[in-house]
């Protein structure tokens, strides 16, 4: 019953589907740019388009649409796509600058003896050019579905 009900949900359905064009998208861009395949790109965080971005913001036109942009719903929509949005350009990108430096210094200080085998992860957040994509994204979609 759940999952049925799941299912039938339409802004769901869309976010999740945005979610996942996005992601698709994620790893054609890195392909053609880059002239190699990396999976990591169909599940990971970060990079162009913002996935997140395409997620919420599908999510908050959704439920606009479905219960009115007036609605107590679109509002709790609204401000989870701010949120989300906010993070991802701010405190997740900064964390992915921070880890970049700090792999760099790692590298030079512990040059041919490293102190680890872990590197940090370095693409965490998205720059605003991969939100708006995002948002595009996440704005098409929700035109294919509702039109």
């Amino acid at each position: 019953m759940f999952l049925t009900e799941l299912l039938s949900n339409r802004p769901f359905i869309t976010a999740a589907l945005s979610w996942l064009a996005a992601q698709v998208l994620k790893f054609f861009i890195y392909w053609a740019i880059e002239k190699q395949v990396d999976w990591r790109r169909v599940w990971g965080s970060g990079g162009m388009p913002s996935s997140h971005t395409a997620f919420v913001v599908a999510l908050m036109l959704s439920v606009g649409l479905t219960e009115g942009f007036g609605s107590t719903l679109f509002a709790i929509a609204a401000a989870l796509m701010i949120i989300v949005v906010y993070d991802a350009m701010g405190v997740r990108y900064e964390t992915g600058k921070q880890g970049q430096i700090i792999n760099k210094i790692l590298e030079e200080l512990f040059a041919g003896k490293p102190i680890s085998d872990e590197h940090l992860k370095e693409l965490v957040g998205h720059s605003p050019s991969e939100v708006v994509v995002g948002a595009t994204v996440g704005i098409l979609m929700v035109l294919i579905m509702y039109l």
